[in-house]
């Protein structure tokens, strides 16, 4: 294996010359070594993309020669198209605020420039990773930048899944909507729904989570790139900060502008506290939901089976025939990680000091690793559960009818009292609502019908109009 010697201000180290990273990579791959998923490749390639839009930027201002800038260009473009990926191999937790990300990035792209350029790696005299790669910049707010690009990619994706599961959600409602079942409160029988209006509820909370997160991008898009080390602009230009500004939106597709205040920018993570609850909000729902579907389809005899999820896998290893419901199972476990990320990334934010916030590296995987899985859970549990789901509508009537939840529509009729009675009795004589009305004979069949009928108990009706007043 050959071997190259870098120097840094602790000392010197030999580096496998096959690697494109430096030694301040290979101090960082010692110095954390926990075993644990490296930094985010996407958060990298943002990064790649900062110190692509630096140079165009420092080429057009003459600070650095076509040359240099061309290299830098390109090899930060094959960073981008993922060609490099194995170089990028640092914990996500790390100190520094992600100084150590950031100089990786850095080495790789200045010794990837020199052998554009014709020279071998570590001749930092043609292309520096810091003189050049870094010029202008700091890890301050180069992280901050690039993260707030990823975010704001990654939340549209998200926004774009959720979407898709609510319109599969309003499909099942109103594929659902005349098929009747019984209502519950504190898992107790309460009064008659439609299955489809279920379906229709849950739409409605992904169509308030949508628009929750959606709006997260406003403050996404202020970035404070230029304010370098804390916000200040110390080596950098104001024809600089709008330059790059600029570079970064043409090159993003995004609407991204410079912070009005760059010391904000630096020391503050509110915003991606304020994503972040958002995505906690969002996994809340999935919570709800997913545990809705597996009590439904709790069974297939032994409990309420009134809807019947995809079959997706064996269950069980000793029970022959058990199938469980493992999407929403695993759409729950996801959820609860989001919520997890959410305390880590609000105790992250809260604990930055003074001029910047050291634990950006802890706020980088926590969100970025609650976007990629809530838009995966989101596309699986549309593409695996929800639009597969199937309804047991005999199951559904059976149990609407052996519950007391019908003698609520007998309220206006009969009292509240009186109707208790009827419930009690109907519980105590193991009969139905509607067989303990024909036997008390106070209505006509007919009208004990219409009173009964689900489809005038599940909305306001004016029923107690046409039916005969016995109070």
């Amino acid at each position: 294996m050959e071997y190259r010697i870098e120097k840094d201000l602790i000392g010197s180290k030999e580096i496998d010359n096959s690697k494109y990273y430096g030694i301040n990579t290979v101090r960082a791959l010692e110095n954390f070594d926990l075993y644990s998923k490296p930094v985010n490749i996407d958060f990298v390639k943002e990064i790649a993309l900062v110190k692509k839009a630096a140079a165009i930027t420092n080429m057009k201002l003459g600070k650095l020669s076509e040359q240099k800038a061309n290299a830098i260009i390109k090899a930060s473009e094959e960073i981008i198209e993922g060609i490099f990926d194995d170089q990028f191999k640092i914990s996500a937790f790390q100190g520094g605020a992600g100084t150590s990300v950031n100089m990786n990035v850095n080495e790789v792209i200045a010794n990837r420039a020199i052998e554009i350029i014709g020279g071998k790696k570590g001749d930092y005299t043609i292309i520096h990773p810091l003189n050049d790669v870094n010029m202008s910049q700091s890890t301050n707010d180069v992280c901050p930048t690039a993260l707030k690009i990823t975010t704001i990619k990654k939340v549209q994706k998200l926004a774009n899944e959720i979407n898709k599961l609510k319109e599969a959600l309003e499909l099942k409602e109103d594929q659902f909507s005349q098929i009747f079942r019984l209502g519950r409160t504190q898992l107790m029988d309460a009064v008659p729904m439609t299955v489809g209006q279920g379906f229709g509820a849950y739409a409605k909370a992904l169509e308030r989570d949508l628009y929750r997160i959606r709006k997260t991008e406003e403050n996404l898009k202020n970035i404070n790139i230029g304010g370098t080390a804390i916000g200040t602009g110390i080596n950098s230009s104001d024809r600089y900060i709008f330059i790059i500004s600029d570079t970064l939106r043409s090159l993003t597709k995004l609407n991204v502008s410079r912070c009005e205040c760059s010391i904000d920018g630096t020391q503050n993570a509110d915003v991606f506290v304020e994503v972040s609850s958002a995505l906690k909000i969002f996994a809340s729902s999935l919570i709800k939901i997913s545990n809705d579907l597996r009590i439904l389809n709790s069974g297939p005899r032994g409990g309420f089976g009134e809807i019947i999820l995809p079959a997706r896998q064996a269950g069980s290893s000793i029970m022959p025939g058990k199938v469980n419901p493992v999407i929403p199972e695993m759409v729950g476990q996801i959820s609860m990680r989001v919520i997890a990320n959410d305390t880590a990334i609000t105790m992250a934010a809260s604990s930055g000091q003074l001029e910047l916030n050291a634990f950006i590296p802890l706020i980088a995987e926590s969100m970025l690793e609650s976007l990629e899985l809530l838009e995966k859970a989101a596309i699986l549990f549309r593409e695996k559960c929800i639009d597969d789901i199937l309804v047991n509508e005999k199951k559904c009537i059976e149990n609407l009818e052996k519950s007391t939840a019908l003698v609520t529509s007998l309220v206006p009729f009969i009292g509240y009292d009186k109707a208790c009675e009827l419930a009690k009795k109907a519980l105590r004589e193991d009969k139905s609502i509607r067989e303990i009305l024909y036997s008390e004979d106070i209505y006509s069949n007919e009208d004990i019908d219409t009173m009964l009928n689900p489809s005038q108990l599940i909305k306001p009706s004016e029923l107690k109009d046409t039916i005969r007043d016995v109070s």
